[in-house]
Parts: C-alpha cells; sequence; structure tokens
C-alpha cells in the first residue's frame, strides 16, 4: 500500500506517486460522504487516487471539489486525468490559473522549456485539457460548500501568482499547497519536524510570501496540510522557522547578487551549506549525501528563483 495518513475531521493524505515516495502527498476531505480532493500530482496518481476512494468505500461520483493550490505541474499535472475520471468533480483554481487548465498548451511549454520533452513526457505525459463549464474560478473568499463544512479558499501570492489556500471551518486548519513551504518527513526526529522555505522560479516574490505566511498565521491554525508532505503541526514554531530560513535564503541571494557566471553555483551552495546546518542543528542525522539527495530538485529550484527574483526585482 502506497503511503496513507488519516487525521482527524475526515481528513487523510495520501503519497501522489510523484517521482519518489513521501515527496507530494494528495490531500483527501470527507464531510457527510462528500469528497474534496487537494492536489493532484501528475497522472500516475490515477491509481492510488481511485483506491484511497476504495479504502474508504466511496464512489467516483462521491468527489464534489478538486482543488488546486496552484498550476505548477507537481500540483496540478493529473487534473484532467482525474477529472475525467471523476463525472461530478468542479475543478477550483485560482483565476490567473483556470484557463491554463481549460487550454494547457502555454502551461506545458514553459515547463517543457526548463525541463526538456523527455523529462515531461516521462513524468508528466499527457496533459488533459478540462472543460471550461466544469472550472470553478477560487477568487479570494470564494466559499465552496462540501457536506455539512466550508472550505474557503484565499488567495496567496509569494511562490507563484496563482495559488490560493483553503481554509477548512470545521477542522481550523489550512490546505498550503506550497505557501507553507516544504516539510519532509525523512526529516522528522523524535516528532520534530523541520520546514524549509520554496522559492522556485518565476513568481517568487519574499514580501509577497512574508505577508501570505502572516495571513495563514491570522487564521490561528490548528494544523498546516502541506503537499510537500502533509500535516504539520506546533504551527507558530514552523512559522517563525519559515520566516527565519526565508529571509536566509534572500540574503544568500543578496550575498552572492554581483558574482557574475558563478552566481548560480554560489547561491546553489549557499543554501546548500545553510538547510545542512539548520538540519542538523535540528538533530538530524542522515547522512550528507542522503539530505542533499532528498533536496535536490528543490535547492536547484529555489537557486533559480532566487536568481530570477534578483534579476526581476523593482
Amino acid at each position: 500500500m502506497f503511503d496513507w495518513r488519516t487525521y482527524e475531521h475526515g481528513i487523510h493524505a495520501f503519497d501522489a506517486g510523484y517521482v519518489r515516495p513521501i515527496l507530494a502527498a494528495i490531500h483527501l476531505i470527507v464531510d457527510d460522504g462528500r469528497v474534496a480532493l487537494v492536489d493532484t500530482g501528475s497522472n500516475d496518481s490515477l491509481p492510488n487516487v481511485l483506491a484511497a476512494l476504495d479504502k474508504l468505500g466511496l464512489g467516483r461520483d462521491a468527489v464534489d471539489y478538486i482543488i488546486l493550490s496552484h498550476i505548477h505541474l507537481d500540483h496540478a499535472g493529473g487534473a484532467g486525468t482525474l477529472m475525467r475520471e471523476l463525472p461530478k468533480a468542479k475543478l477550483v483554481v485560482h483565476p490567473r490559473g483556470s484557463r491554463h487548465m481549460a487550454e494547457p498548451s502555454k502551461l506545458v511549454a514553459g515547463v517543457t522549456a526548463v525541463y526538456g520533452q523527455e523529462y515531461v513526457d516521462t513524468v508528466y505525459g499527457e496533459i488533459l485539457p478540462i472543460p471550461a463549464e466544469r472550472i470553478i474560478d477560487a477568487h479570494d473568499g470564494l466559499v465552496l460548500p462540501l457536506g455539512g463544512r466550508e472550505l474557503l479558499c484565499i488567495d496567496t501570492p509569494g511562490h507563484a501568482k496563482h495559488h490560493i489556500c483553503v481554509v477548512d471551518r470545521k477542522s481550523g486548519a489550512i490546505f498550503t499547497g506550497d505557501m507553507f513551504g516544504l516539510s519532509y518527513r525523512e526529516f522528522d526526529v523524535d516528532g520534530r519536524q523541520f520546514i524549509l522555505p520554496t522559492t522556485s522560479p518565476t513568481q517568487f516574490d519574499p514580501a509577497e510570501m512574508h505577508a501570505s505566511i502572516d495571513r495563514l498565521m491570522s487564521f490561528a491554525p490548528s494544523m498546516m496540510y502541506l503537499t510537500h508532505y502533509a500535516q504539520v503541526h506546533d504551527v507558530p514554531a514552523q512559522a517563525e522557522a519559515l520566516r527565519r530560513r526565508l529571509n536566509q535564503h534572500v540574503a544568500i541571494a543578496e550575498q552572492h547578487a554581483a558574482a557574475g557566471e558563478g552566481r548560480h553555483a554560489a547561491i546553489k551552495d549557499g543554501i546548500t551549506a545553510y538547510l545542512l546546518s539548520e538540519l542538523r542543528a535540528h538533530g538530524c542525522s542522515l547522512p550528507e549525501a542522503e539530505i542533499v539527495e532528498v533536496l535536490a530538485t528543490d535547492l536547484e529550484l529555489n537557486a533559480q528563483g532566487l536568481e530570477y527574483w534578483l534579476d526581476h526585482r523593482a
């Protein structure tokens, strides 16, 4: 069985089957037999989604919503395939993202330009368009009824301008996509969790990210549910650590802003050394090579996003 986690208030998290185990979670919210899924992974998630519904004794027509925190393909790549298999579901996505889900060619072209055609074909496959009439624009303040509960969508830029978070009014928890950073379960030490920001290109903005973190915290959330990966507790302390590590990422980028051709390597090396130091202080005893392997994609993307921000800040 793929990784499966059951929490209170009808909330479940399971492995999306994206790239490696426990990298990306899909969250499943159940209330009075009705279902919302938050984020989709890639097309490879379909068997796990159907198995999750079977595990809970729910049919495909029980899914009312597929909610995308944003349209980066590790969160949205499987949406078209899932919508095809879940006949009553509506796709809920930021208004900036809805047109790209209805017509994904520009989205795919952008990803292909970064990663190459072979990578896109292997990891994501065909990104299916979604009929516009099945898409709900998640304007700030949109409330989605699900069974007997309400899900509030809020606009949270900083990682991407098309990013939303979902406040579950029943549990007091928030489903954060990438806005509350990354917290990999490999780094847990005696129940304590480690969190780091994601500054990936091309819409990272540190001021907006800080403002969005502040907005999330204004709800006094009981828990955060991250796509990477699942439930994060001790939320106030994690928010403080996230802000501090975000500031240090920005400081490292500014330190190397004038490094010329060596800038990317210098920024990447700087954030790598910083996070290794922070993980050691956290008590993580994994070998350095294993830590770097877990963080490899994030280190590269964070460095790229910091560089892009340096080049495009006002």
